[in-house]
């Protein structure tokens, strides 16, 4: 009797505390300290890292250095003004070099390693992005959009902008395509890399004369450019082909620091990315595509030996993506990230192949992995469903893993989050799909609730345990709903069979697959299946719009930057070598394929009503597709409603614009899914 009254005071205790807890809403997610970019200190004494932190009055985000002590203690903030990134610890460990714009504009800044006596390296009109250390430590390398004619000279840069910014005409011309990109129209300038001696000086331009981006624009941001740990060689990616807008093909080459001739390395077919010397400089490792035009081809790890040119792929019998990787001190071993079944965790495979060593375990995604000096302490940071990005150290022989930062802690102890579960189904030709689930808070199982189906854009991508700011599945559960988020056919982390099986078929096998798990939701007790509603972006948009033609089971549909007329899509978008690898040829070589997969074919059966999102400055998926989709849902009488974001691209994310996309989709999904 005793313990069934205990049982009870400690539950009716913990309904207490989860009752006083604030309801996970957008506005409240943007209070989230935002970790990224760790750089450890080789000597094991520190970690320096990112913070974001949003400023919704100024409709911006705040990002400042910080400092966390191996050992252990409490994190401080060492940068205060202006926009602090990309902070990397010296080789010696007793400076941290960084990008800010606290004197006006982006340039590279030295302090000492405990944040103090910063001093500006760089005045560059062109401004400077991404530096990291020379091996040696007596140089930064980083990059500059420079005018191709000017190169490192300064004052012909400063010129020529003077000139363009007074300049009264706007107009632009062109000769080629990738003319544009996301959200940017090709200027004038390309992105050069560069070299300064780390105590300031004259730079120099590794790249002169190139009309093309060294490194070419990657959506991971950077590590496509490295120095030898002599200080005396750089290897970087460049893709040169004249046709921008359909090659993947990436290769890597090798220059001096001094400047000279550049060597090519690599002779994969497909992009070859993220060049990184071993400590003892006899090798230098990559990531490797081998399928020319397929962005979405797996990355394998490859090394290469220094002296005699030989190269080995590492990871040809993982049959899984390669994310990330770094070089263990002592040189013979590498350790490297894997996306599987919605995680992400480490390995560690010798530098001469052979069976792998799990460095991490767990439902989480494990990233930015990075050795001390000494090889024997991990750091890395981790994120799940329910918790953002916190940095995280572990012994690399093995043990359980220790929290460096606890920013949010407080927060989320406030804040009702639960963790996703997984559930799998038979989905096309006997496949099974993963899915994630989330049950909003307070969930009791008597009640019926309401469905939100996300549907993952890509359409090689994948939901999992991470934490998206754009995407929450959070907020979503916090507003009432049951979320669902599938893992059809073309998602990453399955192998590259299921990945590769969108190819060709992005209304087929991946539409058999959604409809399977819906299938599955709906006969669950504690859902109500007439109140479903189903929301995606980008090639999650595409779903949506084909949907919308294919089945009414759906109460509300919200359709984000999402693929409406493959015909004009293959005509209007940037990255050509996408839509031309994906329906096996341009639009007007293959019309057959792109008639047949176009949502806009199937307008006459559109019913369900729908919120169309789109930002004008979405190059990816070009806002027309929005705006044609809207018209044939007006068109055809059916309840619809268009959001433009003139100031966007194919994300949402400003601050306040993202504060009204949210408000915008639930008010839709739940006006249309309220009971009757």
């Amino acid at each position: 009797m005793l313990f069934r009254l205990l049982l009870s005071v400690l539950f009716l205790a913990s309904a207490v505390t989860q009752a006083q807890k604030a309801p996970f809403t957008a506005e409240e997610m943007l209070k989230i300290k935002r970790i990224s970019e760790p750089s450890v200190a080789p000597d094991g004494s520190a970690v320096v890292f990112t913070v974001g932190v949003v400023d919704v009055e100024k409709n911006s985000q705040v990002r400042n250095l910080w400092l966390v002590p191996l050992a252990g203690g409490a994190p401080r903030q060492i940068t205060f003004d202006g926009r602090n990134t990309s902070a990397r610890f010296s080789p010696d460990s007793k400076k941290i070099a960084w990008i800010s714009t606290k004197g006006g504009s982006a340039q590279i800044w030295v302090m000492d390693a405990f944040g103090s006596g910063p001093k500006q390296i760089t005045k560059l009109a062109t401004e400077a992005d991404g530096v990291i250390w020379s091996g040696d430590g007596k140089s930064l390398v980083f990059t500059s959009d420079v005018y191709p004619e000017c190169n490192a000279d300064d004052a012909c840069n400063a010129a020529k902008l003077d000139v363009e910014n007074k300049s009264k005409v706007k107009a632009r011309a062109y000769t080629s395509l990738l003319y544009r990109h996301w959200t940017e129209w090709r200027g004038k300038r390309v992105k050069h890399l560069m070299a300064v001696p780390a105590d300031g000086g004259a730079v120099k331009d590794l790249t002169p004369g190139f009309k093309y981006d060294v490194p070419p624009f990657s959506l991971s941001g950077g590590g496509n450019y490295a120095v030898s740990p002599d200080g005396k060689e750089v290897c970087y990616a460049a893709d040169f082909d004249e046709d921008q807008a359909t090659s993947t093909n990436w290769e890597l080459y090798t220059v001096p620091i001094e400047g000279g001739e550049a060597k090519k390395i690599s002779t994969s077919a497909g992009a070859d990315a993220s060049p990184l010397y071993s400590p003892d400089g006899k090798w230098i490792a990559w990531r490797m595509q081998v399928r020319s035009g397929y962005e979405s081809d797996r990355w394998r790890l490859v090394v290469m030996e220094r002296e005699t040119g030989a190269v080995n792929v590492l990871t040809e019998n993982i049959d899984r993506h390669v994310t990330g990787f770094t070089w263990h001190p002592d040189s013979r071993r590498i350790a490297f990230t894997v996306e599987d079944r919605g995680r992400q965790q480490a390995q560690m495979i010798p530098v001469t192949g052979g069976g792998t060593r799990a460095l991490t375990q767990g439902p989480t995604h494990v990233d930015d992995i990075q050795f001390t000096g000494d090889g024997k302490t991990l750091v890395y940071t981790e994120v799940t469903g329910a918790s953002p990005t916190e940095i995280y150290k572990a012994s690399s022989s093995g043990g359980a893993a220790v929290p460096l930062t606890k920013l949010n802690d407080e927060f989320l102890a406030a804040h009702d989050l639960r963790k996703l579960e997984e559930f799998t189904v038979t989905g096309a030709e006997g496949a099974q799909v993963h899915s994630y689930l989330l049950k909003p808070p307070g969930f009791d199982a008597s009640k019926k609730y309401p469905v939100l189906f996300l549907i993952h854009g890509g359409p090689q991508g994948a939901w999992g345990e991470s934490f998206s700011y754009r995407w929450n599945q959070q907020v979503f559960a916090s507003a009432g709903f049951v979320v669902v988020m599938p893992n059809p056919r073309g998602s990453t982390g399955y192998g590259s069979k299921f990945t590769d099986e969108i190819n060709g078929d992005w209304g087929g096998r991946a539409y058999e697959d959604i409809m399977a798990v819906t299938d599955q939701v709906a006969r669950l007790p504690y859902v109500d299946a007439d109140r479903m509603a189903a929301a995606g972006g980008s090639y999650g948009g595409y779903m949506v719009n084909w949907i919308l033609g294919h089945t009414d089971r759906f109460k509300a549909l919200v359709s984000h930057a999402g693929v409406y007329d493959l015909y004009s899509m293959g005509g209007e978008t940037e990255e050509l070598w996408f839509s031309k690898w994906e329906f096996k040829g341009f639009p007007w070589e293959n019309p057959e394929m792109y008639e047949k997969w176009s949502p806009s074919k199937n307008v006459t059966k559109f019913k369900t009503p729908t919120l169309v999102i789109h930002g004008e400055l979405d190059f990816r998926v070009p806002y027309g597709q929005g705006l044609q989709l809207f018209t044939g849902l007006q068109a055809q009488k059916v309840p619809s409603k268009l959001l433009i974001f003139p100031d966007e691209g194919h994300w949402v994310l400003k601050p306040q614009n993202s504060l009204l996309w949210y408000s915008t989709f639930l008010d839709w999904v739940g006006e249309w899914t309220q009971k009757k």
